[in-house]
């Protein structure tokens, strides 16, 4: 079987060599740069399964890396360390889909951990590969994901949102209008609303969970009814999040329940 190719990218050579050698233990091909244009040369010629990225370095730092690397291959698996970055430069990794975000600190178990579990992920053809016969590149196909909001704004607001995010979004502004949609797209994962007239929230995922829908569940709510948090967490969704909702935290939890599917 073919070994897995791992990058490292970080200016501190220490940690590169430490990262080299326990890697290589645990029987990965590990490639390292300690700056951002030898990183992304090696990314280009090597096309590794994992990229662990350093956010802070001189001249180029890991934000710009992991832009450059998105244009080459948007699904690339990219894992920051992100021992001292601020809040804002978190947020801008994460939104431009990074797969785990580890900072520094936290135990190199949780690390290698990450690297596992998405070593493990099928492959996804990288972005070269999926150029067609008369040279055009074709769109890799995106996730889909499906908003179920009785309050059309908001509704609007986060199909918009998750669109420029490159996924396939649809909303929906009652529960059996969501049924009907589940069951013709059978999206990826089901953003949902917990407190709607007519069919609540609870009711769809009950239904949901009746036609065994295989996707992701992700509950919205303002409510914090703990009977009705409680009946909802019964029924197994993936994640619920209280409103007002952290657009940012919502992009995680969409990219954890989207990478834990395909597993």
């Amino acid at each position: 079987m073919a070994m897995i190719t791992i990058l490292i990218v970080d200016d501190d050579q220490m940690n590169c060599d430490l990262l080299q050698n326990v890697f290589t233990r645990h029987g990965y091909r590990v490639l390292s740069a300690t700056s951002g244009i030898d990183g992304l040369n090696l990314f280009r010629k090597y096309t590794p399964r994992v990229t662990l990225l350093d956010l802070r370095m001189p001249e180029m730092d890991g934000l710009t890396v992991l832009k450059e690397i998105r244009a080459i291959d948007p699904h690339a698996s990219v894992i920051v360390l992100g021992g001292g970055a601020t809040e804002v430069q978190e947020n801008q990794a994460r939104g431009l889909r990074v797969t785990d975000f580890i900072r520094k600190g936290l135990s190199l178990d949780v690390l290698v951990e990450a690297v596992h579990r998405v070593a493990q992920l099928p492959a996804r053809p990288s972005a070269a590969s999926v150029a067609s016969g008369n040279g055009h590149t074709m769109k890799p196909t995106d996730e889909s994901v499906l908003v179920i909001d009785d309050d059309p704004l908001v509704c609007d607001l986060l199909v918009q949102f998750l669109s420029l995010r490159g996924y396939r979004a649809l909303g929906v502004n009652d529960g059996q209008d969501a049924l009907r949609m589940a069951e013709d797209v059978s999206p990826d994962a089901i953003l949902l609303d917990l407190v709607m007239p007519g069919m609540s929230g609870v009711d769809v995922l009950r239904a949901l969970r009746e036609k065994e829908f295989s996707g992701g569940i992700i509950i919205m709510t303002g409510s914090h009814n703990e009977e009705l948090l409680e009946e909802a967490w019964s029924l197994g969704p993936q994640e619920v999040l209280l409103k007002p909702i952290d657009l940012e935290r919502l992009l995680t939890a969409i990219q954890l329940v989207l990478v834990c599917r395909e597993c």
